[in-house]
């Protein structure tokens, strides 16, 4: 019998080393740590109420986009569906929040946990289904859950499973954890559960569920034959999108204070796909970007005085010029983008005083070594 105990302690202890490992571009880790030390601790106090609010909601709805890219960049999994799990965390968190005083965290994992096992459950009649199939089913998954809440209806505080009360007057609003009551204290508490959420995300990347859903991606059959069983990891990518927007809907319940149907649609689960693939689903940074394009552009257009007609211009121009130029998303061509124009900076910038010193007279000696000097000298400068 071969004892393969050393084998195993010898890939556990390299699997830890590689989370551990300094990143390979330590300075991009500092400013991404610094600008989320200013987002925290900096930023609110350079916003109003107004900002404020469409920002706490752009953290929310990173979160959101995150769970689409599991989905859709890792997994391979087109899912219009989101916006019907983001609901049902809305829905289970404002009725815990509202029928009992637990601490507002463990209502987020309930919460999430809820989800967790709907989520599983849409699934897993989905699992023999890639493409537009599997995007038409969780679509009218996705239908059918707004029409039974939007008859159920939200919680406003009333008695019974829904804690619904049609005749209620004075509606209570959904309450804040008491660390967090303020709008710019809540905000910070949406970004710092953001965070955990990106993190929990990244260990998954990291370890042998990311790999799998790379292998399951790239080829179904060849996953299979290296003995990678792809239904488990499936209902895990499953699990993990509908946690993760599961805890990101208790979140929005407390930030909306009150909860109606009327505000979410069956086309909001179009919307987060389309934001997703334009901010990038094979970046984590792309579910930022696509929560900013979701939340934060419209409110600043809004701001300026800009018709709901023209944002829907820009959303379509935005969508087409992803298509075509960046099929990765903004999170990928942004930087090529930058660094192709700093290039062109450079050559442009560079380039009259080398035709200046090229077409400079050269005193003395043949033409043959007045060129050989003058570009010896025009290297040395």
């Amino acid at each position: 019998m071969i004892d393969t105990t050393g084998a195993e302690d010898t890939a556990a202890a390299a699997q830890r080393r590689q989370l551990l490992r300094v990143p390979d571009n330590p300075v991009r880790l500092g400013v991404a740590a610094a600008l989320v030390l200013f987002v925290i601790f900096g930023l609110p106090g350079f916003m109003n109420g107004y900002y404020t609010g469409y920002l706490t909601l752009a953290a929310i709805y990173a979160v959101v986009a995150l769970g689409l890219g599991v989905l859709v960049g890792r997994v391979g999994l087109f899912s219009l569906g989101q916006g019907a799990v983001i609901q049902i965390g809305a829905w289970t968190g404002a009725r815990l929040l509202y029928a009992t005083t637990q601490p507002y965290p463990v209502v987020l994992i309930e919460a999430g946990l809820v989800t967790m096992l709907i989520g599983t459950a849409i699934g897993l009649p989905a699992l023999r289904m890639r493409g537009l199939y599997l995007a038409l089913i969780t679509l009218m998954l996705a239908g059918a859950i707004t029409v039974i809440l939007a008859t159920v209806n939200f919680p406003n505080g009333g008695g019974g499973f829904s804690g619904y009360n049609g005749n209620s007057v004075h509606i209570p609003p959904i309450r804040r954890p008491s660390i967090a009551g303020t709008d710019p204290a809540y905000f910070r508490f949406a970004v710092v559960v953001a965070l955990v959420m990106f993190a929990l995300v990244f260990l998954h990347l990291r370890t042998g569920p990311g790999r799998a859903w790379a292998a399951i991606r790239q080829s179904e059959p060849a996953a299979l034959a290296a003995g990678i069983n792809v239904t488990f990891y499936k209902l895990w990518a499953f699990a993990l999108a509908s946690f993760i927007t599961g805890v990101a809907g208790a979140v929005l319940a407390g930030q909306a204070h009150y909860l109606y149907s009327i505000n979410f649609t069956t086309q909001d689960s179009i919307i987060l796909l389309a934001v997703a693939l334009m901010g990038g689903v094979f970046n984590l940074w792309g579910a930022v970007i696509a929560a900013l394009l979701m939340q934060l552009l419209p409110a600043i257009l809004q701001n300026l005085g800009v018709a709901f007609d023209w944002l829907t211009i820009v959303f379509g121009i935005g969508v087409l010029q992803v298509l075509t130029t960046a099929p990765a998303g903004l999170a990928d061509q942004f930087p090529k983008d930058m660094r192709r124009l700093y290039r062109l900076i450079s050559r442009l910038w560079r380039r009259p005083a080398g035709a200046h010193r090229a077409g400079a007279p050269v005193s003395g000696g043949s033409a043959t070594g007045g060129t050989a000097a003058g570009t010896k000298g025009g290297d040395t400068a």
